[in-house]
């Protein structure tokens, strides 16, 4: 398929004027248009945890937002990705979510996270390679199907070069800004 940009233009418009089915959500993803599920309830309880930790152990005072627009950058030949991480994390002191329209740039973003739901390819595949080539410096990846947690890091261009594996029940340390390890055990 050869890039055209006025099919990408067009194609903007028709997604980002929308209006998404209730109990749906809408992303595009490397040029694919998503509409999934909301998540279930164990999907929820994994997210809490993490988040509950967060404002309890990081150092730095963390601003976080569920299900918070992303615009990203593009692959080659595709429209820029509008990505809807389950958990989207910033310092509070940038107040980045306040005043942020639906599609939010990642300038700013520490630290994304996903829980696997219906579709966990896109969860462990293509939206790493999202996330990286937006910039964003964290990204955890909760495998629910695989009883693991992942953490990726370093990211450059589309791939994130540092990633550590642990199962549920080992905890995974987040770097600075967050500064302290996160119990897993409540995953399982």
């Amino acid at each position: 398929m050869t890039y055209d940009p006025i099919s990408e233009h067009l194609l903007l418009d028709w997604f980002t004027g929308l209006e998404t089915p209730e109990g749906f959500r809408a992303e595009l993803v490397e040029g694919e248009f998503l509409l999934r599920p909301l998540p279930d309830g164990s999907h929820e309880h994994c997210l809490s945890r993490i988040a509950g930790q967060i404002h309890t152990g990081s150092r730095t005072a963390m601003d976080f937002s569920g299900n918070k627009g992303l615009r990203l950058g593009s692959a080659r030949a595709c429209p820029p990705d509008h990505v809807i991480p389950d958990g989207t994390l910033a310092p509070g002191d940038l107040r980045l979510y306040r005043g942020a329209g639906p599609w939010t740039p990642c300038a700013g973003v520490t630290m994304v996270v996903e829980v696997t739901d219906a579709a966990p390819g896109t969860d462990r595949g293509t939206k790493p390679r999202c996330y990286a080539r937006g910039g964003i410096p964290l990204h955890l990846l909760v495998d629910r199907e695989d009883s693991s947690v992942t953490l990726f890091s370093d990211p450059e261009e589309d791939e994130y070069r540092e990633r550590c594996t642990r199962p549920f029940g080992k905890p995974v340390t987040l770097p600075a800004p967050f500064g302290f390890d996160l119990d897993t055990a409540d995953f399982l």
